[in-house]
């Protein structure tokens, strides 16, 4: 039986969308992206997303969405796992997946914090959640050592973020964080990191965020 085409609704921005991305082209799975406007949400997007949230995945006429349940829908249903082999190894993974969508939540704080002190409050919590993250590091490059793992997946995004963070004063997360800055570096150079988003994307994102009413904003803007 033939497997149905795959489509990925998408946004350029999307963080949850990368994860996705890069999945598939690290299982070497062919996929159309299909990139939409969050602003002005379709209404063939909103009967297929309960939530209004990318990404989602078209399996032939049917809809999976949630990023953390597409990357499980890949995981049984393509070649080239991501996942460990060992059970409660996985569920550790998974665990740590979630740990990252908690930092995701956090970046947001981060760049919708409307004054000095409640972007401070948010640069506190990433950096003890990133201290939390160094003590578990294997020796690398990746997440758990040599693989690459969903884990690592999840991360680049995060990572990508700090990139136009990093021209900003006072963002050092990572000042303590030794295994924490090679892990970012080396996801930094993997091809599929690298071509989940579009060669504007920091463009795209510093648009993005200095268009907000926020501290950070003001700083970008400054």
């Amino acid at each position: 039986m033939s497997t149905p085409p795959l489509k990925l609704i998408s946004h350029p921005l999307c963080p949850y969308v990368q994860r996705a991305v890069i999945a598939l082209t690290e299982k070497n799975v062919p996929f159309e992206r299909i990139d939409i406007d969050l602003a002005q949400k379709p209404d063939w997007f909103l009967a297929i997303s309960p939530l209004g949230k990318t990404p989602v995945l078209l399996v032939g006429d049917r809809a999976v969405f949630e990023s953390a349940v597409i990357l499980e829908y890949l995981e049984e249903t393509q070649p080239n796992p991501l996942h460990p082999v060992d059970a409660l190894t996985r569920a550790e993974h998974r665990a740590w997946i979630e740990f990252g969508s908690a930092i995701l939540a956090d970046i947001a704080g981060l760049y919708n914090a409307a004054d000095e002190a409640g972007l401070a409050a948010k640069l506190d919590s990433l950096t003890a959640k990133f201290s939390q993250l160094e003590k578990v590091l294997a020796e690398g490059p990746f997440f758990a050592g040599t693989q690459f793992s969903l884990v690592d997946a999840v991360f680049g995004p995060i990572f990508r973020y700090f990139d136009t963070f990093d021209e900003l004063t006072g963002i050092g997360v990572f000042d303590q964080t030794p295994k924490i800055r090679a892990w970012r570096e080396a996801l930094r150079h993997r091809p599929s990191i690298k071509q989940a988003v579009s060669s504007d994307y920091g463009t795209r994102l510093r648009a993005f965020l200095a268009a907000r009413p926020s501290a950070l904003a003001a700083r970008l803007r400054a």
